[in-house]
C-alpha cells in the first residue's frame, strides 16, 4: 500500500513500484487505509509523515494497534535524525527523506523484507539448533557461568554435591548438567522426590522381593547419578539408613545375600536453607556434614537479568521445533521490544519455571507473529513485589491486600502445589491453610 495525501505523488510511486516488480495499492485517506487494512493483508505499508487527516507517526500507532506486525516504512519531505529515530522507535522498519530516487525506495523495501525474513530464519535456526551447554542451561550472566564452571568441577569429582535455590531455577537441570558433563553420562539419571510418600521403598526397594522389580533406586542407580531433590523432608530413619549406606559404601537388603556396592554419585537439592532444617531437628548433622561436601548456590533469575532474552528465545525455539498444533495460529517469531521489557523487569519469583509458563501460555494466546504485552500473563506493575504496594491511582494498598496478591501469586505460580508455596514462602504448611482460608 502506498499512503500519500497527494494523489499525484501515490500514482507515481505505484507506477514506479509496479515497473519494479510489485504488485501496489494507491491510497490518498488515512482512515479509508486503515478501514482497508481491517479487510487486506498487505506485505509492506510506504506511507508520507505530514498528512493532513493524520500524522505518519499516529497513523504508524494507529495500523500497529490492528497490526502489530504490520510492516511499514515511513517517508517525509522533513527529514531530521530525531524523526528518523523516532519513527523506528515507533515501529517503523525504515525512514527514507524526500527527495530520493525510486532506487533507493526500491532497496528500502527489500532491506525490509530481507530483514524479515531473516527474523524467521533465525527462529526456524534457533529451533534446530544443539544447545549451548548439555542440558540446555543458559549462562550469558557472570553468576551462572560461575555456577557451571563450579559445576563442572565437580563432576570431575564423585564427591556428593548439594545444589540450593529457590522454587523454579533450575536444580534438577543443574543435576542432569553434572551427570552428562561427568564420565558416566550413559550410566543411570534417577531423581527422587522425597516429599513423595514412602520414599524408603523407592530408596531401598521392597524389602522381601528379590525380584529386580522390588530393586530401589539405590540399586538401579549403579554408577550414574542419584537426585535427592528436596532431601530435607526425608524421614530420620530413612535418613540414618542413607547414612549407613554411604559411609560403609554398601548396604544389604534385609532379604538378600548379595551386597551392592554404592558408586553413585548422590546430587542433593534443597529450596529450604538446610542449616534451618539443621536446627530445626529436620536433618541430621552427621548426613548434613556428608552430604554438604561441595555446594552449588544457584541465584534466583531477578539477580540475573542477561539470561532472560536467551531463556526466552530458547522457550520459543522449544516451541518452534514442537509437533505443529492442528489449530490455524500464526508462527511465532520473536517478541516486541515493549514485551521484552517486560519480561526483564518482572520479578520472578517462580524463577525460571515461571518464565518457560509464561512464554508457553503468550505462545497459545498470541493472535500475531510476534508476542505483544497483552499475551503475557504478567502483573502490569514492572517492579514485581515493589509493584503491588502501589494502587492503579498511584495510591497505597493495605499490608493484608499485598499478602493476599503475593500467596496468591506463588500457588499460581507453583502449580497449586502447596507443599512448595510452603517452602517458597519459608511457612509451615498449617500457616499456609490459614492464609488461604482467611
Amino acid at each position: 500500500m502506498v499512503l500519500d495525501d497527494d494523489g499525484g505523488v501515490v500514482d507515481f510511486l505505484c507506477e514506479s513500484l509496479a515497473d519494479h516488480g510489485y504488485e501496489t495499492v494507491g491510497m490518498t485517506s488515512p482512515t479509508q487505509a486503515l478501514s482497508r487494512l481491517l479487510q487486506e493483508n498487505f506485505d509492506l505499508i510506504v506511507s508520507d509523515i505530514e498528512m493532513p487527516e493524520l500524522r505518519g507517526l499516529e497513523l504508524l500507532e494507529a495500523i500497529l494497534a490492528q497490526r502489530p506486525s504490520q510492516l511499514v516504512l515511513l517517508i517525509t519531505a522533513f527529514g531530521t535524525i530525531e524523526l528518523a529515530v523516532a519513527s523506528v522507535k515507533a515501529g517503523a522498519c525504515d525512514f527514507v527523506a524526500k527527495p530520493f530516487t525510486i532506487e533507493a525506495l526500491v532497496l528500502a523495501i527489500e532491506r525490509a523484507f530481507t530483514e524479515r525474513q531473516l527474523r524467521r530464519e533465525i527462529v526456524r535456526l534457533r529451533a534446530t539448533r544443539p544447545a549451548l551447554v548439555p542440558g540446555r542451561l543458559v549462562a550469558e550472566s557472570p553468576s551462572m557461568r560461575k555456577v557451571l564452571e563450579v559445576a563442572r568441577r565437580a563432576a570431575r569429582s564423585p564427591s556428593p554435591v548439594l545444589v540450593a535455590g529457590e522454587t523454579g531455577t533450575g536444580k534438577s537441570s543443574l543435576a542432569r548438567f553434572i551427570h552428562e558433563t561427568s564420565g558416566h553420562a550413559s550410566s543411570p539419571f534417577i531423581e527422587i522426590d522425597c516429599t513423595a510418600p514412602n520414599p524408603q521403598r523407592r530408596l531401598f526397594g521392597d524389602e522381601g522381593d528379590p525380584s529386580a522389580a522390588g530393586a530401589g533406586a539405590f540399586a538401579e542407580v549403579h554408577d550414574g547419578t542419584l537426585v535427592l531433590d528436596e532431601v530435607s523432608a526425608l524421614p530420620l530413619d530413612v535418613q540414618t539408613r542413607i547414612i549407613d549406606l554411604l559411609e560403609r559404601e554398601k548396604t544389604r537388603p534385609s532379604m538378600h545375600d548379595t551386597t551392592l556396592g554404592v558408586s553413585a554419585r548422590i546430587v542433593c537439592t534443597t529450596t529450604r536453607p538446610l542449616e534451618i532444617a539443621l536446627r530445626e531437628g529436620h536433618i541430621r548433622p552427621d548426613l548434613y556434614y556428608r552430604l554438604n561436601v561441595i555446594r552449588i548456590e544457584l541465584p534466583p533469575l531477578r539477580q540475573r537479568p542477561e539470561d532472560i532474552v536467551p531463556l526466552v528465545d530458547l522457550f520459543l525455539g522449544r516451541r518452534a521445533a514442537a509437533p505443529d498444533d492442528t489449530r490455524p495460529k500464526p508462527t511465532i517469531v520473536g517478541v516486541s521490544a515493549t514485551a521484552m521489557r517486560r519480561l526483564v523487569h518482572h520479578a520472578w519469583t517462580g524463577n525460571v519455571r515461571e518464565l518457560a509458563s509464561v512464554i508457553e501460555r503468550a505462545v497459545a494466546m498470541a493472535e500475531h507473529d510476534t508476542i505483544l504485552p497483552k499475551d503475557l500473563d504478567l502483573d502490569p506493575t514492572p517492579h514485581g513485589i515493589a509493584g503491588l504496594a502501589a494502587g492503579s491511582d498511584g495510591g497505597i494498598v493495605p499490608l493484608d491486600q499485598v499478602e493476599r496478591l503475593y500467596v496468591r501469586h506463588v500457588l499460581q505460580t507453583t502449580g497449586g502445589n502447596k507443599a512448595a508455596a510452603a517452602r517458597a514462602l519459608r511457612i509451615n504448611r498449617r500457616t499456609l491453610y490459614r492464609k488461604m482460608e482467611d
